[in-house]
């Protein structure tokens, strides 16, 4: 239900890439690591559990438009989130894309950003096929603290490097 309100509210929505960041409620928003151009935040409502998406921190509605600077450092986040899906959750596979534009089914379209969705054989089920719904299996904190603490392993693996 607060997908479905969501979208009927889409119009008067702020951008959750730009909002998010500000507030600093880390956890809260379900962001899981900071860069210094952009970042790593779970999404709300998931294809997948572990669906991560990746955004920089400044608005901008197309790829062409993020610097350098920027869209290495998404791709520098995009290996990282795998890295750490790896070791929490064990996919056997990942989709990683991005919806540019209404038209191309973006729920934000003024902002980038990157979805980087774990898969596993056989995660699919009859509830998309039936009834339109999405069954995920764990509650988003749960997953946000078990992303979090493989998180901080990759990157304490990589300091030691």
């Amino acid at each position: 239900m607060p997908y479905i309100k969501l979208l009927a509210s889409e119009e008067e929505r702020e951008c959750i890439f730009c909002t998010l960041p500000a507030m600093k409620k880390d956890r809260e928003n379900l962001i899981l690591y900071r860069s210094e151009l952009s970042f790593i935040l779970m999404n709300r409502y998931p294809y997948n559990p572990g669906h991560l998406m990746i955004a920089p921190y400044r608005h901008v509605g197309d790829v062409d438009k993020l610097t350098d600077d920027e869209a290495a450092d998404i791709w520098r986040l995009i290996k990282l989130s795998i890295l750490t899906l790896k070791r929490a959750m064990n996919p056997e596979g990942f989709n990683i894309g991005a919806n540019i534009g209404k038209a191309a089914g973006a729920g934000f379209d003024g902002h980038v950003h990157i979805h980087v969705v774990p898969r596993w054989s056989g995660d699919t089920n009859f509830m998309p096929l039936i009834g339109n719904t999405k069954v995920v299996s764990d509650a988003l904190h749960n997953t946000y603290d078990e992303l979090k603490k493989a998180l901080e392993e990759v990157l304490g693996g990589m300091s030691g490097k």
